[in-house]
Formats: structure tokens, sequence, C-alpha cells
């Protein structure tokens, strides 16, 4: 014959073992259902833009200097294609410089 298993003696906790629990209030309720859709490419780049409105102003400028250059370039107006593609970098390093501005301006308003 076979002995008999032994129990285990049921576990008994007090009230401050399981105080870290805590239940849920009615503003935690709302948080967790609250939905948001995803937002559109549209939304996000207008969001983004109303964020930081130099970053888009630099992006199109570097573009148009660029496109300057080459068509500057495909002409054979070498001098001025070369200032263009000077004025391209400069263009880009303000818009890196106006990123980075962005976004520190954006840390310091969120404290």
């Amino acid at each position: 014959m076979s002995s008999p298993v032994p129990q285990k003696p049921a576990v008994q906790s007090s009230d401050a073992e399981l105080r870290w629990i805590r239940k849920p209030t009615e503003q935690d309720e709302r948080e967790y259902q609250t939905y948001r859709p995803p937002e559109s490419f549209g939304e996000k780049v207008r969001r983004k833009t109303k964020a930081n409105p130099m970053v888009p102003i630099g992006v199109g400028a570097t573009t148009l200097i660029l496109g300057f250059g080459l068509w500057q370039m495909r002409k054979g107006n070498t001098k001025m294609s070369q200032n263009m593609m000077r004025a391209r970098v400069t263009s880009q390093g303000l818009t890196i410089l106006a990123l980075v501005l962005g976004v520190a301006y954006a840390g310091q308003a969120a404290k």
C-alpha cells in the first residue's frame, strides 16, 4: 500500500504583507480605457511641424539649394554650382542646429 502524501499547510498571509497590492481606482480605469487611434503620416508631420517649424523650413531650403546647384552643374556653370553646394552644406548645418535647439527647448518646456 502506498503511504499518504503529506499535505502542505495553507499559507497564511497578513494584511501587512499584501499592502503593496493596490486596488485600481476609477482614474486608473479611465487611463487604461482611453484609446487613441494611431496617427496618420500627415497628422504626425503637422504635429512635428507645429512643435519645431524651423526644421521643415531648413529641409525645404536645403532641397531648393541642392536642386538649383545641380541645375547649374548641368548647365555647365561650375562656379555657381560650387557656391550652391557650399550653401547647401551651410543650410544643412543650420537645419541640424534648428533641430537640436528645438529638442533642447522642448526638453526644457517639459520640465
